[in-house]
């Protein structure tokens, strides 16, 4: 089950298996003092970008135009009150986006890329694993869980844009976390997480 998380003007979905990888504070200030907000949206040439558009949903929606990405976000009050606000585009991915077509994963990603571009950062804040392939990521459970590996989902080498400057604070939240994770990650509350 997805869970909202909203304060003032920031809303974040997330899923069940997602953690925090960084306290309250640190995660607020990010997002709350961002430019813009944080859904993934990009062009993926083969059958699990393209592949999935529906040539009914012309002329509302063209192929170039068609995007992918996660369905875990942040995005900004003012982003989410035109994207809750569209009926048009909508009611067109309701009707044509069929399996293997996933709203979630298309419908938000190609109504930013056609209006609303320059308000997205085209990246996500969520972490996660997809190098061992296939169409899940990697779960972990409850021995995964160390000090060590929490930092290296921090300090992971990647470089990001974060209001027009880099950083290496990329990523906020991570997944996919197993149950099992949930006694691990809690002894480390006071410690790696500062709680």
């Amino acid at each position: 089950m997805p869970y909202w998380i909203s304060q003032m003007n920031d809303f974040v979905l997330l899923s069940e298996s997602c953690i925090p990888i960084y306290n309250f504070p640190t995660v607020y200030k990010y997002l709350i003092r961002s430019e813009y907000s944080f859904v993934e949206s990009y062009d993926e040439p083969t059958r699990y970008g393209r592949g999935r558009y529906n040539r009914k949903m012309l002329p509302e929606i063209h192929l170039y135009q068609w995007r992918k990405g996660s369905q875990w976000f942040e995005i900004q009050r003012d982003l989410a009150v035109y994207l809750v606000s569209d009926t048009k585009y909508y009611t067109i991915f309701k009707k044509y986006c069929r399996p293997a077509c996933y709203p979630d994963e298309h419908y938000i990603p190609t109504y930013l890329n056609m209006f609303h571009g320059s308000l997205n950062s085209n990246r996500s804040v969520t972490w996660v694993d997809w190098s061992a392939g296939g169409p899940h990521p990697a779960t972990y459970s409850g021995v995964n869980i160390t000090e060590d590996f929490i930092q290296s989902i921090r300090n992971n080498g990647t470089q990001c844009s974060y209001n027009s400057e880099m950083t290496s604070l990329c990523y906020l939240f991570a997944r996919k976390f197993a149950p099992s994770a949930l006694v691990p990650l809690l002894s480390l509350t006071s410690t790696v997480m500062e709680f």
